[in-house]
């Protein structure tokens, strides 16, 4: 009976004092908020594959908010919201007796908690509608898509933070709305007075297959799970320069803020710049062939070791001195050769052509974050020494990213024709221009370009494990040794790449493979090129490209 009584004065003080002493400062502030205006959120634009599968959308959720001081009864209003917000009462009924003008209840509510509140008809107890932002698939491509997040200068306001999402954040977001409604005293709505719908953003179209997206993240995380490896990433690319799949893993789940991991939402095949190891030894031999410099049939008396000044060139399998063809020395990913062909082609003629083919500029590829990498300015003879001629050819002593290096394998593939990379096609119905590719080397050069990498992909290649049944492939290996960042010194820590194309005498895909840090097997060919003929296999099946 005490308790009884303590709490009907309790609620007898709570009315006197609201109905008394706050009467007059109540009855004002009803007036004032009789006609209340509400911003009415605008939708964010969806992102979306090539087919039009959603991969990022808005989900109407809602807010629960209210006016404290005009909560009467503070603890019957919390005893029937509290099974509905899934919060024990006593926390609610602490929020609802603050006597400030403003507080949430819950920040995120889905909608058919929102309608249950509403159901409930309580005075003052506010349901806004809202949009928090989703993505369907999942972890899936979600490293190019992006996240957003509260803008830290406008406060309420969702912007882009990563990836698409900040690249197009002005055209994915929408125009707000507004209402303006009559109230009753209690709060209660009486009409909407006058509404200006909001206008939603504008829907980006991207070039990516989620299917191949997906399944190119899965064949990475086995690959880095088969190998105990730090990380994989790759991209799938048509020759036009559209990407198809641009992956990196491990992941993390931009669907969980409470458990994200923020530096796993780095978009890797454009953030990271890497020595791209054998792969890069294309730009020295195409350029000797462009030039005249060589042919593939020239023959190379290829010494057993290389001393150049203070440096001393050996091959990864420890070749004797021989004599190889331009073609063998491809076919073997040679260093000794590779730095052979260069010193033929000219040092000053081999920085031009790694600036042909793209290296040391951003491929401006539209997504944020693109590192361009670095490559020694030839004219600047602290940056190129007496020895950039033996290890720049051999992918040695520059960085790259991974878009850079499949778009380089483009210009062979499309014979000659440097492609300008992309990832949007369209924003909402306006098409987005495709940036015209340029010549870099002739149709002659590339075909002979094309015929010593399926070398590299056959018997006898170091790309072997690359090849899929029914298609030919051409394409090159990469072993590459870490630079320790702190003393600038080569570690026994390597990373293992593939680039190629297929079908070679058509090619409708190119693909670059990049793992860092394989534990068991570094070399690229046994590591990077048996994914690459995974990836391969189910893109081809998957976009019904035939044999050529």
């Amino acid at each position: 009976m005490g308790l009884l009584v303590v709490g009907v004065a309790i609620t007898g003080t709570r009315a006197v004092w609201l109905g008394v002493i706050r009467a007059p400062a109540l009855s004002a502030q009803a007036r004032d908020q009789q006609e209340r205006k509400f911003e009415v959120p605008a939708e964010r634009g969806d992102i979306v594959d090539r087919n039009g599968r959603v991969l990022a959308q808005d989900r109407l959720t809602a807010k629960i908010t209210t006016t404290p001081y005009l909560i009467a009864d503070p603890e019957a209003v919390a005893r029937r919201l509290a099974p509905v917000l899934g919060r024990p009462p006593a926390e609610l009924e602490k929020a609802l007796s603050g006597g400030g003008g403003y507080a949430v209840l819950a920040p995120l509510v889905d909608q058919r908690t929102a309608t249950r509140v509403r159901q409930l008809q309580i005075p003052n107890i506010d349901v806004t509608d809202t949009f928090t932002r989703n993505l369907p698939q999942g972890m899936v491509a979600s490293q190019l898509v992006g996240l957003v997040g509260e803008d830290d200068a406008h406060k309420g306001q969702i912007v882009g933070q990563f990836g698409l999402e900040q690249r197009y954040n002005a055209q994915l977001t929408g125009t707000p709305g507004q209402r303006e409604e009559a109230h009753d005293p209690l709060g209660q709505t009486l009409e909407t007075i006058k509404a200006r719908d909001p206008i939603p953003g504008k829907t980006i179209h991207t070039t990516i297959d989620s299917t191949i997206e997906r399944r190119t993240e899965e064949i990475l995380a086995e690959t880095r799970t088969q190998h105990s490896a730090l990380s994989a990433n790759a991209v799938v690319m048509r020759p036009n320069g559209d990407i198809l799949a641009m992956a990196s893993v491990p992941r993390t789940n931009p669907n969980r803020r409470d458990k994200l991991n923020v530096d796993l939402m780095r978009n890797r095949p454009v953030a990271d710049t890497i020595e791209p190891g054998s792969t890069f030894k294309i730009v020295a031999i195409t350029g000797a062939l462009e030039t005249d410099a060589v042919k593939p049939t020239t023959v190379f008396d290829v010494p057993a070791i290389v001393e150049l000044y203070d440096r001393t060139l050996k091959d990864s399998h420890n070749e004797g001195a021989t004599r190889w063809s331009v073609s063998q020395i491809l076919q073997r990913s040679s260093n000794k050769g590779t730095y052979l062909i260069a010193k033929t082609l000219g040092e000053r003629n081999f920085a031009n052509w790694i600036e042909k083919f793209g290296f040391g500029t951003a491929s401006g590829v539209d997504v944020p974050g693109e590192e361009p990498g670095i490559v020694p300015d030839y004219t600047n003879p602290e940056q190129w020494s007496g020895t950039s001629i033996l290890n720049l050819p051999i992918g040695q002593g520059l960085t790259v990213n991974q878009v850079q290096l499949a778009r380089a394998y483009t210009a062979i593939a499309n014979g000659g024709r440097l492609v300008h990379p992309r990832v949007v096609s369209s924003v909402g119905d306006t098409p987005v221009p495709r940036v015209a590719g340029k010549r870099i080397f002739s149709r002659a050069t590339a075909r002979k370009m094309d015929a010593m990498l399926r070398d590299a992909v056959g018997v006898g290649g170091t790309g072997k494990a690359a090849q899929v049944e029914g298609y030919e492939v051409a394409g090159k290996t990469g072993t590459a040794n870490k630079v320790d960042p702190t003393t600038g010194e080569y570690t026994s820590r390597y990373r293992a790449s593939f680039v190629g194309y297929l079908p070679a005498d058509n090619p409708q895909l190119i693909i670059a493979v990049s793992v860092d840090e394989p534990q068991d097997i570094i070399y690229g060919g046994e590591v990077a090129a048996p994914a690459f003929e995974k990836i391969a296999e189910f893109a081809v099946q998957q976009l019904g490209i035939p044999p050529a």
